[in-house]
């Protein structure tokens, strides 16, 4: 008899799944999930706590994926939703092969800023591609007046409407469009956490509300810094979240409160180390003002003005 190897966290009726996402997926009811977000790993050699995300054949990545895909589908209920994410290489093939059993309502570009390393000899990517899919087309949740955002009308001052009586201000308010401008999230932000690709917390909080209600259960099969979960839990939602990795599960025990202890280890939040910008700027304007003083010396000696 094969022995389990998935390790259970509960919290009230959410919980945290240690172990294999396809493992895990198969011991999901059918059925039973309101909306799925996935963020796999994109097989470009990402380091997980030490595990790179790197398929010998692209064949073989896209075999795996499509194994969990077609797990995740079964598993949400009719009226069900699922985001998921990949690299820009793969998500032409995700798309071909969900669309075969879901609908594919909006493909989102997640648009951030350009910092860090940009490509040089080509044009370097400043987006992730993000499909929403529903099962029943005629049947989803989708509340829209949860995310509206302010229209963007180009005015300085309020646009009136004069057809009414009194006139009154235009409503700007709209569900957003396709391309989603959020920044990554970085080492001095408060939401960070000791992971190589975390999503922020405004994304996942617009999805988690457009697209489920209070009480519904939200599935994250590949959890990683366990965003998903927190923001389900914080908009009153239950939580499926799975991680195989030990590091990323001891994150999800701290971050959503169900144990400061894992195996003997005290759970601490991290502890970040920051360069003080006063001290730094102090810094350079002193380094600055010695390389003055230096080029003075220079041309005294050398008779110079």
């Amino acid at each position: 008899m094969k022995q389990e190897s998935l390790e259970y966290f509960k919290k009230g009726s959410s919980q945290i799944i240690h172990g294999d996402a396809i493992e895990a997926l198969n011991k999901i009811e059918d059925e039973s999930i309101d909306l799925i977000f996935v963020d796999p790993p994109y097989n470009i050699g990402k380091n997980f706590a030490g595990c790179p995300d790197k398929w010998k054949k692209d064949e073989d990545y896209l075999s795996w994926c499509y194994s969990w895909i077609d797990l995740c589908i079964k598993k949400l209920k009719p009226s069900g939703s699922m985001y998921i994410m990949t690299s820009t290489q793969f998500m032409p093939y995700f798309d071909l092969h969900i669309r075969k059993q879901m609908t594919i309502l909006s493909r989102i570009v997640w648009s951030y800023d350009s910092s860090g390393v940009q490509a040089k000899s080509f044009y370097g990517s400043m987006y992730e591609p993000i499909l929403f899919c529903v099962k029943d087309e005629k049947n989803y949740t989708f509340n829209a007046d949860d995310i509206m955002v302010e229209a963007k009308t180009g005015s300085k001052r309020k646009l009136i409407d004069y057809r009414k009586n009194p006139p009154q201000p235009y409503n700007t308010m709209k569900v957003p469009g396709n391309v989603w401008d959020f920044p990554r999230v970085r080492y001095r932000m408060e939401e960070y956490e000791n992971h190589p690709t975390q999503k922020p917390i405004a994304l996942l909080d617009r999805i988690i509300k457009a697209s489920s209600k209070k009480g519904d259960v939200v599935l994250d099969p590949f959890s990683g810094s366990f965003t998903t979960c927190f923001v389900a839990d914080s908009l009153e939602r239950k939580f499926i979240g799975v991680e195989l990795q030990e590091e990323y599960i001891k994150i999800g025990l701290r971050r959503l409160g169900i144990s400061n202890e894992y195996k003997g280890e005290n759970l601490q939040p991290l502890q970040k180390t920051f360069k003080h910008k006063e001290k730094d700027d102090n810094l350079k304007q002193e380094k600055k003002s010695n390389r003055k003083k230096k080029d003075e010396t220079s041309l005294d000696l050398f008779g110079g003005k």
